[in-house]
C-alpha cells in the first residue's frame, strides 16, 4: 500500500490521547525531557505496515501535539519519542521503540516477546547503559483512534447504598467461559456476561454489584509466556484507558470499548453495580530489564519511582519490579484522568485499588494527606463512586487495615483471619470475633467510618476458593511452574482430616458444615460481605491458591452444578435475601449496647472474664429489631424483628440456654448449619430451653412476636 500524504496541523494540547472530531484526529501526549515526538500510523489491513511517520509539531507546557485530517476510528497508531538515553539521570528515551498511547481509548494486538522490545544493549554487552537500535514494532500492540459516541439510553447507576451492598468479585472470563446456554462466540467475553443468563443468575443469586478482576488493557510476563502459561487474572496493567482486548467478542478495533458500554448498560438495567478491580500501583514494563511500551520510553522519571541514589534502578513496593510514581503530578493526572473517564464514559460505579498504599506512599512512607488522596477527596466526579482500597502493599509499614481515610472501603484482612481461625477452632479468638460480626468498630468508628467502610470476605481470587478452603491443608501449586513456592501457605481454615478430593462420609459432611458457616458468618456479619464468584456452588482449583496463571476449566466457573452445589447456591441465597430483607444483618451505623446483646451458652451475658478465656469457642449474639433501622420503598418507616445468633466452634455438641423472650414470644428456627435447608416446620422454642447446638454450627433464631425487649 502507497503511503498517503497526511497534513498535520498544530491541533490542541487539552485532551491527552487521539480524539476523533469527525473530520480527523488530534493527537496529544505528554513528555516533558523528549526532544520530539512522532507519531507513527499503520495500515488497517496490515498492522504490520507503518504508512508513515509524522513528527508532532506542536509542544505546549511539554504536551506534543498535531491534528491529522482523514483519520478515522479504527485507525492504528503509536509513537516514538526522540531524546536521551541516560539511565543514570533517569532518562530512556529510545525512538527504535513503538510506544503504546498512555491514554489509548482501545488497543488491539499482543505482545510478542523478543529481545528487541527492551530500551537497552544489556543483553548484548551494553551494560544497560546504551539504548538497543533493534525496532520493536513487529512485537508490540497498536493503540486505536475511537469513537467514543454511544446510545446509553436510559442508563442510570443503581446507586444502590452501601449498607445494602452485597458484592460478588468475577473474573469476566471465567464466569462466563463454560456457561451452556451462552453461544460459543460470547463465552469468556463482556457481551457474554452481558447476556441473559449470566445477569439472570446473578439477579437471582442476589448480590448488588459486580467486582471485575482487572480489565484495564494487561500483558503476560515473559516468564510465564515462556512456561507456555498466561496471566490470566491481568494484574498486569498496560492501558488505563483500554477495556482489554482479550474479553471482546465483537472485534478490536474500537469494537471492545462499545462492548464494554452495552455490558455495563445491561447490567445496570438489571440493577447491578460494576466496580472494576484496577491495577496503577504498578505496570506491564516492570524493572530495569522490562519491556519498553509506553510510560518508559516517555517519562521514565516521572511515571515511575526511581531510586535516589541510583535513577538507573527502580524502587519495587509492589513485587512487580516498579512502582507508579503518584506524587508526579501528570502521573497522579494519569490516574484521575483514567477514573474519571471509567465513570464518564464507560458508567461504572466504583473502583477496587490494587495495594492502594503504593499510590499514597512519599519518601517516608504512606501519607495520610498525599496528592492521591487529596486529588480524590476533591474530585466531584469520583466522589460518588465507590471507593475500596486493597489496604497493604509491600513497603515500609505496608499493613494499612482501618487506616485509610474518610470516604474509602476496605478489604478487611482482619475480618477474614479471625473467621477463618474462629471456625478452625483455634483459641482466644471470640473477642475479636465479636467486632468483626459488628462491623469492626475497634478499626473504623474512631474516625467517624461507618460499618460500610469494611468490606468482609473469606475468600477472595487471590488464595484458596471456599471449597478448597476446607479440603486443603497446604497449597497444591506445582502446575504455576514454580516449585509450588509462589503463593501463602498457611490455610487458617482446614480442619476436616483428610486432605484433598478423597474423603469418607464424615469428611464431606464437615466441610460442607464448614462451608455453610463461612457463608453464613460473611453474609449476617455487618459491614459490606464480598462473595469470590462460584463459592456458592463450591468451585474448587485443586488446592492451587495461587491460580493466576491458568486460563481454562481450573479457573473458570463449571455451570453443571451437583445436587450438593445446587443446595449450596440456594442456601447462599436465602442468606443474602435473609441479609437485605432483616434491616438488624445491613445496620447503616454501629451498635450500641441498646442494640445487642451477648449471651453464653448457660443463658447468662457474656463477661470480661468470658471475652478474654481463650477457651470461649461459643456464645450468641442477640440484634434487636425492636428499633426502626431504615425506610421502606414507600418511604415508611420499618421495624425489623429481633434476632438470635449462635455459634459453636468446639469440636462437640453443646446445649445453648435460649434467652427469655418478653411476654409470650417465641424463638423460631430460621437457619442451623447442620444442612443446607432450614429447619423443618420453623420449631419454635422458648426462653430457657437449651438448644441443641451441633458442634462447628451457626444458627439464627428469630422472636416470632413484636415488642421491645427488656
Amino acid at each position: 500500500m502507497a503511503p498517503r500524504a497526511f497534513p498535520v496541523r498544530p491541533g490542541s494540547p487539552t485532551q491527552l490521547g487521539a480524539t476523533w472530531d469527525g473530520g480527523g484526529a488530534n493527537f496529544a501526549v505528554w513528555s516533558e525531557h523528549a526532544t520530539a515526538v512522532e507519531l507513527c500510523l499503520f495500515d488497517r489491513d496490515d498492522p504490520t505496515a507503518e504508512v508513515r511517520r509524522l513528527p508532532l509539531p506542536e509542544r505546549t507546557d511539554h504536551v506534543w501535539h498535531g491534528r491529522v485530517a482523514d483519520v478515522a476510528p479504527g485507525a492504528l497508531y503509536g509513537f516514538r519519542a526522540h531524546g536521551p538515553y541516560a539511565p543514570r539521570e533517569g532518562h530512556r528515551f529510545n525512538p527504535a521503540k513503538l510506544l503504546l498511547d498512555p491514554y489509548a481509548r482501545a488497543i488491539t494486538g499482543h505482545v510478542t516477546w523478543h529481545d528487541a522490545l527492551g530500551g537497552d544493549r544489556a543483553g548484548h554487552g551494553g551494560g544497560g547503559l546504551e539504548p538497543d537500535g533493534r525496532d520493536s514494532a513487529p512485537f508490540t500492540p497498536r493503540s486505536v483512534v475511537v469513537d467514543d459516541a454511544f446510545d446509553w439510553e436510559d442508563d442510570c447507576p443503581p446507586a444502590i447504598p452501601w449498607h445494602r451492598t452485597v458484592i460478588y468479585e468475577a473474573h469476566v472470563k471465567g464466569l462466563t467461559a463454560s456457561h451452556p446456554d451462552l453461544p460459543p462466540g460470547l463465552r469468556g467475553t463482556y457481551a457474554g456476561l452481558a447476556a441473559s443468563p449470566v445477569i439472570d443468575y446473578l439477579r437471582g443469586l442476589g448480590v448488588t454489584a459486580v467486582e471485575l478482576l482487572p480489565v484495564h488493557h494487561a500483558v503476560s510476563e515473559r516468564v510465564l509466556a515462556g512456561r507456555g502459561l498466561t496471566n490470566y487474572w491481568g494484574y498486569n496493567s498496560i492501558g488505563y484507558f483500554a477495556p482489554d482486548a482479550r474479553f471482546a467478542a465483537a472485534g478490536t478495533r474500537g469494537e471492545q470499548v462499545v462492548e464494554f458500554k452495552s455490558m455495563v448498560r445491561a447490567l445496570h438495567r438489571a440493577g447491578l453495580e460494576v466496580i472494576l478491580d484496577v491495577v496503577y500501583n504498578h505496570t506491564a514494563e516492570g524493572g530495569a530489564r522490562g519491556p519498553t511500551l509506553a510510560f518508559r520510553g516517555l517519562g521514565n522519571s516521572a511515571y515511575y519511582w526511581l531510586d535516589l541514589a541510583d535513577p538507573s534502578a527502580y524502587v519495587d513496593w509492589t513485587g512487580c519490579g516498579n512502582t507508579w510514581h503518584a506524587r508526579h503530578p501528570r502521573a497522579l493526572q494519569l490516574v484521575m484522568d483514567s477514573l474519571r473517564y471509567w465513570v464518564r464514559e464507560m458508567h461504572v460505579d466504583g473502583f477496587r485499588f490494587d495495594l492502594a498504599p503504593t499510590l499514597a506512599r512519599g519518601l517516608d512512607g504512606v501519607d495520610a494527606f498525599s496528592p492521591f488522596f487529596s486529588a480524590l477527596l476533591q474530585d466531584p466526579v469520583l466522589a460518588r463512586v465507590k471507593l475500596i482500597a486493597e489496604p497493604w502493599d509491600l513497603g515500609p509499614d505496608g499493613y494499612r487495615v482501618g487506616r485509610f481515610p474518610p470516604g474509602w472501603s476496605e478489604w478487611n484482612g482482619r475480618y477474614r483471619d479471625t473467621v477463618r481461625r474462629f471456625w478452625r477452632g483455634d483459641a482466644g479468638q471470640a473477642a475479636d470475633l465479636a467486632f468483626r460480626l459488628t462491623g469492626s468498630s475497634d478499626l473504623y468508628a474512631a474516625e467517624g467510618r461507618l460499618p460500610s467502610a469494611s468490606v468482609n470476605f473469606v475468600t477472595v481470587h487471590d488464595g484458596f476458593t471456599l471449597a478448597d478452603l476446607v479440603a486443603y491443608e497446604r497449597k497444591r501449586n506445582d502446575a504455576n511452574g514454580e516449585e509450588n513456592r509462589d503463593g501463602t501457605d498457611d490455610n487458617l481454615a482446614w480442619n476436616c482430616g483428610t486432605e484433598g478430593p478423597a474423603a469418607d462420609a464424615d469428611v464431606t459432611a464437615c466441610r460442607e458444615r464448614q462451608m455453610r458457616n463461612f457463608l453464613a458468618t460473611l453474609l449476617l456479619s455487618q459491614g459490606v460481605p464480598m462473595l469470590s464468584h462460584g463459592d456458592e456452588v463450591a468451585r474448587s482449583q485443586a488446592g492451587n491458591n495461587n491460580a493466576y496463571c491458568h486460563d481454562g476449566p481450573l479457573t473458570w466457573l463449571a455451570w453443571s452444578p451437583s445436587p450438593a452445589q445446587e443446595a449450596q447456591r440456594e442456601f447462599t441465597r436465602r442468606l443474602i435475601a435473609l441479609r437485605l430483607t432483616e434491616p438488624v444483618f445491613h445496620r447503616r451505623t454501629f451498635t450500641t449496647t441498646r442494640d445487642l446483646a451477648w449471651v453464653r451458652p448457660d443463658g447468662k451475658e457474656m463477661t470480661t472474664a468470658d471475652w478474654h478465656d481463650p477457651a470461649t469457642r461459643a456464645f450468641g449474639l442477640l440484634l434487636r429489631g425492636d428499633r426502626i433501622e431504615e425506610l421502606d420503598e414507600d418511604g415508611a418507616p420499618r421495624v425489623g424483628a429481633t434476632f438470635l445468633v449462635l455459634v459453636n466452634a468446639h469440636p462437640t455438641a453443646i446445649a445453648f440456654t435460649l434467652p427469655a423472650p418478653p411476654g409470650a414470644a417465641r424463638w423460631a428456627s430460621v437457619l442451623d448449619t447442620r444442612d443446607w435447608t432450614p429447619p423443618a416446620g420453623a420449631p419454635v422454642h422458648a426462653g430457657g430451653d437449651a438448644y441443641a447446638l451441633a458442634d462447628r454450627s451457626l444458627v439464627v433464631l428469630r422472636l416470632d412476636a413484636e415488642g421491645e425487649w427488656p
